[in-house]
């Protein structure tokens, strides 16, 4: 049974390391390029329309933003990169902010890397991947935007990112936030994630 989410608060933003808080509760942690559709997965996770700010505007998350959900878990969304518009400086100061939340010793359940299926995986797909494997965390992929692409394609589209950032058919999630579809087992996964 799917449990029920009754409250959600927006906690605090932390926009450099030191802002980071020692954790109290799980998390579930969710990280993707600029304009993959990270914040409307947390809001159709959360049941929520405006929760997370969702922009047209790539790299509009400029900190990690934590959101408690029922004084029993928190809602973690980390910066978008890669694509951002932003000065070099600025996306320096997010991949420190970013690799020092995911380096430090919390009470991470899940996280959910989210990339657009049209997109060829580069070089930065592949360091991330690397990087998330060598700490060991528990992950999951979602490939996002499947209405955009062609259903016949969406078999080839899949396969591609399995091989090419080698992951396994039970890490590899498909969906479309605009459409909801495959948004259920993606939901199901995070749920059995905190319940471990």
């Amino acid at each position: 049974m799917k449990p029920k989410i009754k409250q959600v608060k927006f906690e605090k933003s932390a926009f450099k390391p030191e802002d980071l808080t020692v954790p109290k509760l799980p998390e579930v942690a969710f990280l993707g390029r600029s304009n993959v559709g990270k914040s409307s997965l947390i809001n159709a996770f959360l049941g929520q329309k405006r929760l997370a700010r969702v922009s047209s505007t790539p790299g509009f998350t400029k900190a990690i933003n934590f959101y408690r959900v029922d004084h029993r878990f928190w809602v973690v969304d980390l910066p978008g990169f890669g694509f951002a518009k932003v000065p070099p400086k600025m996306r320096a100061q997010w991949k420190k902010l970013i690799e020092t939340y995911l380096s430090s010793p919390r009470l991470t359940k899940l996280l959910v890397l989210i990339f657009d299926i049209r997109r060829e995986p580069d070089e930065l797909d592949f360091m991330l991947i690397d990087y998330v494997k060598s700490l060991g965390r528990n992950f999951i992929v979602v490939l996002n935007k499947i209405d955009r692409a062609k259903k016949t394609d969406l078999p080839k589209l899949k396969r591609r990112y399995l091989e090419k950032l080698s992951l396994e058919e039970s890490q590899v999630f498909l969906c479309s936030c605009k459409t909801r579809e495959g948004l259920e087992p993606i939901k199901q996964k995070i749920w059995e994630s905190l319940a471990e």
